[in-house]
């Protein structure tokens, strides 16, 4: 172990022999989501540094406290980049908080999740040791996948210290075109293109000023620079300029679009729905128009406080789920309950990584 690892498993140890929940905590950007925020503050900013990167490889290991931008900033300077597009929700964001969270961008219907670029991870589990699974290449098949069940875990198995992580080189061509379409007429667009040969990278839906039927459905094209003309050719609509499509699409990812911020200054709670890509607008009493990006399958909406019990209702007609992602102001969202499978899952795993339950109790799922 390297000095901050040693530190930090003598807390673990420490608070596993006195049962004291710790609570993991990176850059805080994330600290709004999930279950309550409980236990002794551990933070990972001395877990800071890239270990190792090979641009020619499309790896790169870097320490867990590391703030996003800069392994960002690296990835840019060598032409490569995370495709997915991790979502910073401010300044502070480390590479370890954007895979405990296992949030992905605009461009997670194309490209894939977090967990799918997740090589290998070190952690130190609840009895204090440090553990490492996966590898740092490419092609990793031997044993138990264990370093992608920490992508989405947030903190709940361990304290992750280290990641290997695919990367890819940047699109050399990237454009956004806009349609004036309804949301049903957006739906059916997407399903339509994502049946063809385009290089569709990222799309978001929004409703007119006032909420009005007619909207506004943003398309972007990403890939080589003969697929993206030709494609924008075929599909015609509005140019949205380099600046504005760069400014639109970064707003979509850490939830500075004006969807977002009105429904915060509204008191709101934001909705998150995970429908397939072929479900119909959603109908429920009193629901207003979503937000619609991943070419339809995911949908937020904002929602009165108390008052998504339609929602959920309507968005498992369609066959998906719905979970409160940012409460209003002064307010936590308890987890979702779990069917028993899962909820046996989740024990097993716990009790595996961490024995004592010290690790964010309560923040994933409700009771662990």
């Amino acid at each position: 172990m390297t000095p901050a690892q040693s530190q930090i498993a003598e807390r673990v140890r420490a608070a596993a022999a006195q049962k004291r929940p710790l609570r993991l905590r990176g850059g805080g950007t994330k600290d709004f989501h999930g279950g309550p925020l409980d236990g002794e503050l551990l933070t990972l900013d001395t877990l800071a540094g890239i270990t190792s990167y090979e641009p020619s490889e499309l790896v790169v290991t870097v320490q867990a406290g590391t703030p996003l931008a800069e392994l960002e900033a690296l990835l840019q300077a060598h032409g490569q980049c995370l495709p997915f597009e991790p979502p910073h929700f401010g300044a502070g964001a480390t590479v370890g908080g954007m895979v405990s969270a296992g949030l992905a961008g605009p461009a997670r219907a194309s490209v894939g999740s977090v967990r799918d670029y997740v090589l290998g991870a070190s952690l130190i589990n609840g009895r204090g040791e440090l553990l490492t699974f996966g590898g740092q290449v490419m092609k990793n098949v031997a044993g138990y996948d264990v370093s992608r069940v920490l992508a989405g875990a947030w903190g709940t198995l361990g304290v992750i210290t280290e990641l290997s992580l695919k990367v890819l080189p940047m699109a050399p061509a990237e454009a956004t075109r806009v349609f004036e379409c309804s949301q049903a007429e957006a739906l059916r667009l997407l399903n339509a293109w994502g049946g063809q040969p385009l290089p569709l990278n990222a799309s978001l839906w929004q409703a007119g000023p006032g909420g009005g039927a007619v909207g506004r459905l943003h398309l972007r094209l990403r890939g080589a620079v003969a697929a993206v003309q030709a494609a924008g050719r075929q599909l015609g609509g509005e140019v949205l300029p380099p600046e504005g499509a760069e400014a639109l699409w970064r707003s979509l990812r850490d939830q500075r679009h004006a969807f977002f911020t009105d429904a915060a200054a509204q008191g709101l709670d934001l909705w998150r729905a995970s429908v397939p890509q072929t479900a119909p607008v959603l109908a429920a009493a009193g629901l207003s128009a979503p937000l619609i990006e991943w070419h339809g399958a995911q949908r937020w909406y904002a929602v009165p406080p108390g008052g998504a019990a339609d929602l959920a209702e309507s968005v498992r007609a369609a066959g998906g789920w719905a979970a409160a992602f940012r409460p209003a102001a002064g307010r936590r969202a308890e987890p979702a309950p779990l069917s028993p499978a899962l909820m046996d899952i989740h024990r097993a795993l716990k009790a595996a990584f961490d024995p004592a339950g010290i690790f964010n109790p309560g923040r994933l799922v409700a009771g662990l």
